[in-house]
Order: structure tokens, then C-alpha cells, then sequence
């Protein structure tokens, strides 16, 4: 539970990171801008928008503005003053709430190393349960003044780009003990834990996204998170909200929407592309996941 007066520094806190971000965003727009800091970029919005992406492992801490976001069955509201954790990637419908022009969406996000972490988990020594539990590979959290004190002084490094090679490493370094030690902990050491659920179920993604448009075999999927098939969808869908077959929906709808708005293939050419043998299968779930037929949305998309 976080004190009233807690509440107020972690408040003005976000608005001093709030302009350190908006200075290094203002003249590039909205989007995502990467920084002279190789794991660390800003987001930014001006308006309420839907964005439907693939989330890779991650920090993101939100400064201004409400996000809503759709993982597999379940929803998810954050805002300024919060943290979310990505432990593995996680296709989902993100849907910015809260941004103006004169008030944009502001966060900072960070993406997370196994390799950095497993030094760090190594060094902590962490002490290890008789029963590791699946976690969520999503996590919205309020944030504490450790944590966005870290990330104001990582955010003022770009102020003197000569200190960013021997400092950035240390700050980022102690980002990550603070979140290996926080209320995510666990979400956290099982990106970068041998053999953990998480890392068991990330290799079954990396799998699944390798050859999307081929037809899925749970039992396949199973071997090479070494768990049996009923364990092993079981997991998944902990980690992920969704089921394997559901998660390679999203991946097949995300990539032909792609190929369509990059590529300029045509709705059932890229339906074939990404494996479905139905176009009209595809427009169906297209116009669920996306909110309106392909066309309608490419088109859309190209004005927007």
C-alpha cells in the first residue's frame, strides 16, 4: 500500500521523466524513438489509437497517459505511475486511452537481457522454491521510488553522450536488481533461469513463431519444452492467456496485416502466405482481432 505523501513523489517524479522524455520526443512525433542507449527508447502519443503488436521482453514505465491492453482472455489498464514487465513475447491489442496533444502519452521502455539477468540472478543467489509456480509473462505493477530514480538518471545520460558507455551498464544493471528483488521478482528470474516454466515455454514460442503458416503438433510443442502435452498446454496458457493454437492465430493475423499494409499483397494472398487455406476463415478473424475487414483496415491504416 502506498502512502499518500509516497504517492506525491512518485507523482512528481514521473512529470520530471515525463520532461526529460518530452524533450528527447518532441520534434520526431508519435511513435517509438530509440535513443543513444541501445536497450532503451521512448514511446509517445498525441491521440487515443489502437496498436496490435508483438511485445518482446521488456520494461515499460508509464509517465503520462492510460493504456488498455487485450492479452488472450484477459485485459489489462495501466497508467502514469506504473510499470509493466514483458517476460516473453506476447502477441496482444494494445489501445492508448488517455493522450492529447497538449498532454501526449509518454512511457519508457526498456528491453530486458536473459544474458544481463543471469549474471545478475548468479551474483544475488537467489534461493530457489521447492515448487516453481507459472507466471503471467505480463505484469502491471505501481512503481516505487528506487525504480524511477533509476530511470531518471538512465534518461539524463542522454544529456552526455560520453558517460552513456561506462554508465548506462550500471544503472540498467541496478534497474534490473530492483526488479529481480521487487513484486515481479519471479516473472523476472524466469526470463534468464535455466529450465524454468517461463524459459520451457519461451523455447516452444520461439518455435512457433519460427514456421507459423505450418499446421501446430501440442505434442511436438511438448517435446521441446520437455513437459507432457497436458502440462505443457497447461503452462502455456498461465504464461501466455492464450493457448498455442490461439497464440499462432495472432501471429498468422499480425504478419498478414504486414504483408498487407507493407508488402501490398491483397487480403487472400497474404491469408495463403501466413497459412490459412480459407480466405474467408481469414476475414472473419481478421475483422475480430482488428475491428474491421482487411481492406477496411489497410486502407485506414494508409490514411492514419
Amino acid at each position: 500500500m502506498i502512502e499518500a505523501t509516497d504517492r506525491d513523489a512518485i507523482d512528481n517524479k514521473c512529470r520530471e521523466l515525463g520532461t526529460l522524455i518530452t524533450r528527447h520526443t518532441e520534434s520526431k512525433g508519435n511513435g517509438f524513438h530509440q535513443t543513444d542507449i541501445e536497450q532503451l527508447e521512448f514511446a509517445r502519443d498525441s491521440a487515443t489509437k489502437t496498436i496490435c503488436t508483438m511485445y518482446k521482453p521488456a520494461l515499460a514505465i508509464v509517465v503520462r497517459g492510460k493504456k488498455k491492453v487485450l492479452l488472450g482472455e484477459e485485459t489489462y489498464y495501466y497508467g502514469a505511475g506504473q510499470y509493466l514487465v514483458v517476460s516473453v513475447d506476447l502477441p496482444a491489442r494494445g489501445f492508448i486511452i488517455e493522450a492529447t496533444p497538449d498532454k501526449p502519452y509518454l512511457a519508457l521502455v526498456l528491453s530486458l537481457s536473459p544474458t544481463q539477468l543471469c549474471d545478475l540472478i548468479a551474483q544475488i543467489q537467489p534461493i530457489k522454491s521447492k515448487k516453481e509456480n507459472s507466471v503471467r509473462g505480463w505484469c502491471v505493477n505501481n512503481i516505487d521510488t528506487p525504480l524511477i530514480d533509476c530511470a531518471i538518471r538512465l534518461t539524463r545520460l542522454l544529456d552526455t553522450p560520453q558517460d552513456i558507455p561506462f554508465l548506462a551498464p550500471l544503472i540498467i544493471h541496478e534497474i534490473y536488481y530492483r526488479l529481480l528483488t521487487g513484486e515481479q521478482g519471479e516473472a523476472v528470474r524466469q526470463i534468464a533461469t535455466s529450465e524454468s516454466n517461463m524459459q520451457r515455454v519461451a523455447r516452444a514460442i520461439a518455435f512457433i513463431k519460427s514456421d507459423f503458416a505450418q499446421s501446430l503438433r501440442i505434442e511436438e510443442l511438448a517435446d521441446r519444452a520437455n513437459m507432457s502435452p497436458s502440462s505443457f498446454h497447461r503452462h502455456f496458457k498461465q504464461v501466455t492467456s492464450m493457448s498455442p493454437l490461439q497464440y499462432q492465430k495472432q501471429l498468422r493475423l499480425l504478419e498478414a496485416r504486414r504483408l498487407m499494409l507493407a508488402d501490398n499483397a491483397d487480403a487472400t494472398n497474404a491469408a495463403y502466405q501466413v497459412g490459412y487455406e480459407s480466405p474467408s476463415q481469414f476475414s472473419r478473424e481478421y475483422s475480430r482481432m482488428f475491428g474491421a475487414p482487411p481492406i477496411r483496415d489497410i486502407e485506414r491504416l494508409k490514411l492514419a
